[in-house]
């Protein structure tokens, strides 16, 4: 029984299917049908059905969790990790016909990017998507490089777009001879930048861009202008973009980008003794105010390397720093913000979701398949292999 079902009168709208993870979203990166009946989430039997779908799959099915989904979903994932390691994971692995993804849209898209012809990679729910990706839409991006080139400084412009983008803005990057990067491996990425350019545009988080770029390029704030797709030439004069070294897309994570200054400093005044490691996602002053940065895997491995006894508040996704409190028992972990933030489009994919998709699977039928266009995904492959090679 859906929410909408629990409200006597209320009829289920094509919107509040939409927010059940069903229908279309044309104007998403995701744009496509999602699946319609599932398993009701009350069903008993849904760990005994994952589990017996799953054996019946047997090789034939690779189930890959990101770090930020429920616990219901990663008892059955085969592999956990970032949204890079799982891709990876997912192409070392060409004798699994079906690669179930559990995490939001754009993973599954460079999943196939990046997997055999002959492999189906499978969203469980395709409304699935990622804030910080749709903030930054091909269209946008196409206009954004013309401002470039009517302010004489696109020749000297290297792309550079975080792995949360969609397939198109990928390809995009691939296009004009730029990178893919990752949280881990930004500072990298712009170094090979700006050894082909004097400037680089950063998509679409300008967190991670300006982190970087002060924390570790040694470039100033005064370097970074903020390009606002939403404004006519992105808000910014061409002396501007003349001027400037990185050019930052207005985009964001909707939950990293909730985390304040005076999160850091309530959490000190609450546990004594406190470390705060914070995501490069997060706003550069909470940044500044931390005492360590880093990507996913970065957090995971600090706390598996902390002593016992030692206190901790993490600036990331409520999932994993959940799963890290229960995994370190002998340590304080807790939230850096006292109020609750889930990823709520990673939280799409839930049990009943991967119930469905794996039975599909079984019963000889391929559901919410991501397909990406074979010149869009060669152009996406280049910049990520890009990626790859980046000394």
């Amino acid at each position: 029984m859906t929410e909408l079902e629990l409200m006597p009168g209320v009829e289920a709208s094509p919107l509040a299917l939409l927010l059940l993870g069903r229908q279309r979203d044309p104007d998403s990166e995701r744009g496509v049908d999602c699946p319609g009946d599932l398993p009701p989430a009350s069903d008993p039997t849904l760990v005994a059905r994952a589990r017996a779908a799953k054996d019946a799959l047997g090789d034939r099915v690779f189930v890959l969790g990101h770090h930020y989904q429920r616990d219901e979903v990663i008892a059955f994932a085969d592999v956990t990790g970032d949204s890079f390691k799982l891709a990876q994971q997912a192409a070392a692995r060409p004798e699994a016909e079906f690669v179930v993804f559990c995490g939001v849209h754009f993973m599954a898209e460079s999943a196939d990017v990046l997997t055999g012809p002959d492999q189906a990679v499978v969203l469980p729910d395709l409304a699935a998507g990622c804030s910080m990706a749709d903030m930054a839409t091909f269209e946008q991006v196409e206009e954004c490089w013309d401002v470039l080139v009517e302010a004489g400084v696109a020749d000297d412009v290297v792309p550079v777009s975080y792995m949360n983008s969609s397939a198109a803005i990928k390809a995009f990057t691939g296009r004009h001879g730029g990178t893919i990067c990752t949280s881990s491996n930004a500072a990298r990425a712009l170094t090979w930048a700006y050894g082909k350019g004097e400037k680089v545009l950063f998509l679409p988080d300008q967190h991670l861009g300006r982190n970087t770029a002060v924390r570790e390029m040694g470039l100033t704030l005064d370097d970074c202008v903020l390009y606002d797709p939403h404004k006519p030439g992105g808000g910014l004069t061409a002396q501007q973009l003349r001027d400037a070294r990185m050019i930052l897309w207005k985009g964001h994570c909707s939950v990293h980008g909730r985390f304040t200054v005076d999160s850091v400093r309530e959490v000190r005044e609450r546990v004594p003794g406190v470390t705060v490691l914070v995501h490069p996602e997060c706003r550069h002053e909470v940044v500044e105010a931390a005492d360590l940065v880093g990507s996913t895997e970065f957090i995971i491995k600090a706390l598996e390397a902390a002593p016992a006894g030692s206190a901790w508040a993490i600036g990331t996704e409520l999932n994993l720093v959940r799963r890290l409190a229960q995994a370190h028992p002998d340590k304080t972990v807790v939230f850096l913000d006292r109020t609750v933030c889930f990823c709520s489009t990673m939280n799409r994919i839930d049990l009943p979701h991967l119930v469905w998709a794996l039975e599909e699977l079984v019963a000889g039928r391929v559901p919410n398949r991501i397909v990406v266009d074979p010149v869009e995904a060669a152009q996406a492959r280049a910049a990520l292999d890009q990626m790859l090679a980046l000394p």
